[in-house]
């Protein structure tokens, strides 16, 4: 399931290409001094509260609840060398029955990346010169038997409202192309028109439309994308969201804008100012339906250690 283009490298001589100026990444260290204290590992999750989830449940007016992850098989294309496959079997050598009621089983085995499909970017996912959310750095952190700090296990349950931009209605196109991408101004006006306010304590997800091209052209929906500008990044974490996702592989656009560094997207919120990201976001059904405000549920795999992880973020309305 690898792609047959390196995203990283086509967004990389793709900017080249456009003329895109040398990236100037962050000067101050200020970033690296987390507002909740020395010892936070969490980021913006501190802005949840029982309050919050109190609140996303009164949107609940329907019950009508939508999977936000796509189905992930062998053919799902994935990013870079990353790849995804399941054995199944019968545990016991010619699957004999057992007992009375003649038992029978079957096992399953993963061998994946756990980067592969709708999934959550941690803090140990991206860091600036070798350093992560808090001033974290690498070398005190980072194992090959699992991050010592900021493994996804510790994110807390997130249960709070969810908002929904439909970036295809604001640009009157069925699907956006690559490299168009949207800052504060879009955003701004795209909630305005779809009648939501960001408010602290969000999870913001973008309908684009690129999750279409799974299946129908694999090869483009990997090479570049719609998504995400620096700036509209830098805006929604000053609004304190939670959480920030789109319906494409890697949430910003995608060749990267002039003047930025490489993934600078990914930097500012999971560096700089510990908001989580959300890949291959299924708000098609959401869409659909013009739902832009809902209650959004994740529980991630409590796996130890772990960089990003596969999930299926449910939205309620």
């Amino acid at each position: 399931m690898k792609l047959t283009t390196n995203p990283i490298m086509a967004a990389v001589v793709a900017g080249t290409l456009l003329g895109a100026s040398a990236p100037v990444v962050l000067a101050s260290e200020d970033w690296q001094k987390s507002k909740w204290g020395e010892e936070d590992t969490i980021g913006a999750a501190n802005y949840l509260s029982a309050e919050r989830t109190l609140e996303a449940a009164r949107l609940v007016t329907d019950g009508k609840t939508y999977s936000l992850g796509v189905e992930l098989n062998r053919d799902f294309p994935a990013y870079g060398a990353r790849f995804f496959d399941i054995t199944v079997m019968e545990p016991r050598a010619g699957g004999k029955p057992l007992g009375p009621t003649k038992l029978t089983s079957t096992d399953d085995i993963l061998h994946t990346w756990l980067g592969v499909g709708s999934q959550i970017d941690g803090f140990g996912h991206i860091g600036i010169d070798h350093k992560h959310y808090n001033g974290l750095a690498a070398e005190d952190i980072v194992a090959v038997d699992g991050l010592k700090k900021l493994g996804t296990e510790g994110i807390p349950p997130i249960v709070t409202r969810g908002v929904l931009l439909d970036m295809t209605e604001h640009f009157g196109q069925s699907m956006l192309t690559e490299g168009q991408g949207f800052n504060s101004e879009e955003i701004l006006a795209a909630a305005k028109a779809q009648n939501v306010k960001i408010q602290e304590g969000d999870v913001v997800l973008f309908h684009t439309g690129w999750l279409s091209l799974v299946g129908e052209d694999n090869e483009r929906f990997g090479k570049a994308q719609p998504g995400l500008g620096v700036d509209g990044a830098k805006y929604l974490a000053e609004q304190g969201v939670v959480a920030v996702g789109a319906d494409n592989w890697g949430l910003e656009v995608i060749p990267f804008e002039d003047g930025t560094g490489v993934f600078e997207v990914h930097q500012t919120l999971l560096a700089k100012h510990g908001v989580y990201i959300l890949e291959n976001m299924n708000t098609a059904e959401l869409a659909r339906d013009n739902v832009h405000e809902f209650m959004f549920v994740l529980g991630q795999p409590k796996i130890k250690g772990a960089v990003q992880m596969m999930v299926n973020p449910i939205a309620i309305k």
